[in-house]
């Protein structure tokens, strides 16, 4: 964004608190500290994604967000019934994609207090790291195992449907129910004549991605069975939000998560299509005029794209590699032509904290997917089991589609936070059995039949996977 509207401790001058959303911040809140640990994600769900953003108290300078009020009671809890129970804070252990995270997450930071060196910069940081590494490891501790997954995902069928209410009402009359509350816009946007619904998000492309990521997460909740109406909620709900935002990026990520969902059959050829993508791009390099990635370009599907700056944005981060790569750049305004709207997860991650950041948020995605391959061939033929990690697959792929059109920077960053929490979850009992397996000598309770999946999700706590030789040594002993 401009250096003239990066200005730290600016904004609101005053507490932005609708008496509606104070008493549902409170009830919250009690929850939090009342509730059994496995629903305290329930209500921190519903408050967080039905809450305007806006919303918050300012208090001697602080912009405290009413989010980050429930983050930070969120893990006031965690912190204190760790003292009464003897399960792991993060279930798995620390593995390599929370050590990335924390490395990107901390050298955004760094790279942006580096180049606003003043106490209002540092101040507006602690409220990032309050937004995504807190809220990231709050997330990490509250999902444990399948049944929190199942949980999670019938919040997120409930939220899309009561979310997708008022973006139809938004399209029919003009005015975003959301918006009463105050902290997002109550008109919406209108682009080409075609109405583009926000609800509760800060903008229409984030709006309609949420949902068209969750598809692949409905589509598990149906898979098993057991909540199948819930689930068809969601698909619903999801399906309507993501067409209401009216916006190229949650279309192309919607069929993408769909995409990936139906190639379960060619599940095991998945190394064929992958080099099938590299020789593909390699190709379109050699006979397009233009970079490959001016493909973008020509994709819209809503009337209204925005694929040219995408393209063009893409092609500068390249250019203007001198002006980023050691820990980011201060104005990318100088770069050309509306550069200031960095609207790519990657550009901004790479914009913010430098190569090392960008490198580390790269090694998250690589990381989950390698997981999640890893489990699913290691328990292949288990059907259920493969559907799981197929369906989180699914999910981390059409999260990646939409990080080349948008950058979560509002509440739709906590669905990403969860999804990643749910990876590290349910991947950690079958990569411990193939270390067990591997070093049998080393772990031979842990190679017992005795130990059930939930015994084996709760004794990884004290593995945790090797950044080298992932598929042969996922794990090493974590010292104390």
């Amino acid at each position: 964004m401009p250096p003239e509207n990066y200005k730290f401790g600016g904004g609101l001058s005053d507490t932005v608190l609708h008496p509606i959303v104070l008493m549902a911040m409170l009830i919250a809140i009690l929850l939090i500290f009342l509730l059994p640990r496995k629903y305290i994600v329930v209500p921190l769900l519903f408050f967080v994604f039905l809450v305007p953003r806006g919303q918050e108290l300012y208090v001697g300078g602080v912009h405290l967000l009413v989010s980050r009020i429930l983050t930070i009671a969120g893990g006031l809890r965690m912190m204190a019934g760790k003292h009464l129970s003897k399960k792991p804070l993060l279930a798995g252990g620390f593995n390599s994609v929370d050590r990335a995270f924390i490395l990107c997450s901390l050298f955004q930071v760094l790279g942006v207090i580096s180049h606003f060196f003043q106490s209002q910069a540092i101040i507006n940081q602690f409220g990032f790291l309050l937004d995504v590494l807190a809220a990231y490891l709050l997330l990490r501790s509250l999902v444990q195992g399948e049944e929190d997954i199942h949980r999670v995902v019938k919040c997120f069928a409930f939220l899309t449907a009561i979310i997708a209410v008022g973006m139809v009402i938004e399209q029919l009359k003009l005015i975003n129910i959301f918006g009463l509350l105050g902290g997002v816009r109550l008109i919406p946007e209108i682009r080409e004549g075609k109405i583009r619904s926000q609800g509760v998000f800060q903008h229409p492309l984030l709006a309609g991605t949420f949902s068209a990521t969750l598809l692949p997460l409905f589509c598990l909740l149906w898979k098993n069975g057991k909540a199948k109406f819930i689930a068809a909620i969601g698909m619903v709900g999801a399906t309507i939000m993501t067409v209401t935002a009216w916006s190229s990026t949650p279309l192309l990520t919607y069929a993408a998560g769909l995409l990936c969902v139906l190639l379960w059959p060619i599940r095991t050829k998945l190394r064929l299509v992958r080099w099938g993508l590299v020789f593909a791009v390699i190709g379109l390099q050699f006979v397009m005029k233009a970079p490959f990635w001016f493909l973008i370009t020509h994709i819209d599907l809503s009337g209204g794209s925005s694929g040219y700056h995408r393209a063009m944005l893409i092609d500068h981060f390249i250019r203007q590699f001198a002006d980023w790569w050691f820990l980011g750049a201060k104005d990318t305004s100088t770069w050309g032509d509306d550069m200031w709207d960095v609207q790519n997860q990657f550009v901004s991650v790479g914009v913010n904290g430098g190569l090392i950041a960008l490198f580390a948020f790269i090694a998250i995605v690589s990381r989950s997917f390698a997981r999640l391959g890893d489990t699913r061939k290691a328990l292949a033929g288990d059907k259920k089991q493969e559907w799981l990690f197929w369906f989180l697959g699914s999910a981390l792929v059409a999260n990646v589609v939409g990080f080349f059109g948008i950058n979560y920077f509002d509440q739709s960053c906590i669905s990403w936070f969860v999804l990643l929490a749910m990876i590290s979850t349910v991947t950690a009992p079958p990569l411990l059995e193939i270390q067990a397996v591997a070093e049998p000598a080393a772990s031979p309770s842990l190679n017992s039949s005795r130990w059930t999946w939930s015994q084996r999700l709760a004794g990884s706590a004290r593995i945790t996977d090797s950044p080298d030789n992932y598929s042969t040594n996922l794990f090493k002993s974590h010292p104390r």
